[in-house]
């Protein structure tokens, strides 16, 4: 299925679309970029995927708003900011960016430059914590602003179409690799922060997803498509269970703050219902070397989302990305920058590598699903206690899912790999067997 555009006719570009046969699209995908599995299917679907890059925007936030000095409810303000803006990027993307099923959410590569930003000195004259924090995220709002600028002319003035002519297969596997593999440190470590819950989540979503389907064959397609809507709903049961018998009331605050299910205090600080808006913070102020900080991580997510978007357009069934696409998607990138610092997200965004890994894990690579997963984020942004009833989920449970859908997204390569040496051998003979017939 292709991506967008057509083919040229004449003296076409070099990098349009050409027609592919059926045997070079990706075997075992179920639904492809532009089909769609029926309505009730899709929206399960839509939520799991919503439910995925939700434990990632817990941990960003947990991370930034205490060192910005604020405290549940700022924190429950930018989770709900960060999903309505994933929401309005993530349909960009979709329908006017590279158009894959990707996810475009909250990076991890933005959190260095905006922890400095937040633990600058030029913040310790200001004693209301609150105020510090509202300080501290204009400076952020505003450095993420410059740099959209920047992540916008890369792609729309076509200088990553430029570098995207050298990526060939084999030139992208060590890409994706890098992408997929990258990110293990949100994985393991978080979920030996609580071993007994985070391991259970692990076995659970690899035996529902890999095990389960070849022995209930007449069931596989719903195991191997909500393996992880499953693994949640029982181990977060399980963890609830936990934390009502008082497994953790004595236990260290680090370790209540991972295992228990009421720990984070989002259900009572989260309104019940709040609108996002644009400067809710204040106005953005702009710092020349906060600037700089924030743009060499966007050229971080830059090259990350390019990996996610290779890997994503592979789990479609989708024609390989000519490089004018993949230009338009990081210009697109860079209006979505734009977007989390006029909204004042806290940090950059980025295509979500866990999202594509479950593109492979549910082999439903549907764009109206990613489409759908966006709605959900709109809509449990704004109603705020049912957004923060979701994210009370224990972190270490998201990390096991990570695990798995990191994973899927570095193994993609091994198979592209693989596929281009079976091809480079297959041409190589080809061309003995003619020389010799000669």
């Amino acid at each position: 299925m292709a991506v967008g555009g057509g083919s040229g006719v004449g003296g076409g570009k070099s990098d349009e679309f050409q027609p592919f046969p059926i045997k070079d699209q990706l075997p075992g995908v179920d639904f492809c970029l532009s089909s769609a599995p029926s309505w009730p299917e899709a929206v399960l679907l839509g939520f799991q995927h919503y439910l995925v890059m939700l434990g990632t925007t817990v941990i960003i936030s947990s991370i930034l708003v205490p060192l910005m000095g604020g405290g549940n409810v700022e924190k429950a303000d930018v989770i709900n900011t960060i999903l309505f803006v994933a929401g309005i990027n993530t349909l960009l993307q979709t329908m006017f960016g590279t158009r894959l099923p990707v996810v475009i959410g909250a990076s991890y590569a933005y959190i260095i430059p905006s922890i400095s930003i937040a633990l600058s000195r030029r913040y310790n004259v200001i004693i209301d914590p609150r105020q510090r924090f509202k300080a501290s995220m204009r400076d952020v709002q505003g450095s993420l602003i410059v740099a959209s600028f920047f992540t916008m002319a890369i792609g729309f003035f076509g200088f990553l179409r430029i570098i995207g002519r050298f990526i060939s297969p084999l030139a992208a596997i060590p890409l994706v690799i890098l992408t997929g593999l990258g990110l293990y440190a949100q994985g393991f470590p978080q979920l030996a922060r609580c071993i007994e819950i985070g391991l259970p989540a692990l076995v659970a979503v690899v035996f529902l997803s890999q095990y389960v389907p070849h022995w209930l064959k007449s069931r596989r397609g719903i195991f191997e498509r909500f393996a992880v809507l499953l693994s949640v709903a029982i181990i977060w049961a399980y963890a609830e269970i936990l934390t009502a018998a008082g497994a953790y009331d004595n236990r260290a605050p680090q370790t209540q703050f991972s295992c228990r299910t009421d720990r984070s205090g989002l259900i009572s600080a989260a309104p019940w219902i709040r609108f996002p808006y644009p400067f809710q913070w204040g106005r953005p102020r702009f710092n020349a070397g906060d600037a700089v900080a924030v743009i060499a991580a966007s050229f971080v997510a830059i090259i990350e989302s390019t990996g996610t978007f290779i890997a994503a357009s592979r789990y479609a069934s989708a024609t390989p990305m000519p490089p004018s696409v993949l230009s338009r998607g990081a210009g697109w990138l860079g209006v979505g920058l734009l977007v989390d610092g006029l909204f004042g997200t806290g940090c950059g965004s980025t295509a979500s590598v866990e999202n594509a890994g479950l593109l492979g894990l549910t082999r439903v690579g549907s764009r109206r699903v990613i489409q759908i997963s966006a709605l959900f984020m709109l809509f449990f942004s704004v109603l705020g206690k049912f957004g923060a009833v979701l994210a009370s989920i224990p972190l270490p449970i998201m990390a096991a899912l990570y695990c798995v859908l990191f994973a899927y997204v570095g193994m993609y390569p091994f198979h592209l790999g693989c596929e281009c040496w079976i091809r480079i051998f297959v041409q190589h003979r080809y061309v003995e067997f003619f020389h010799e017939f000669e």
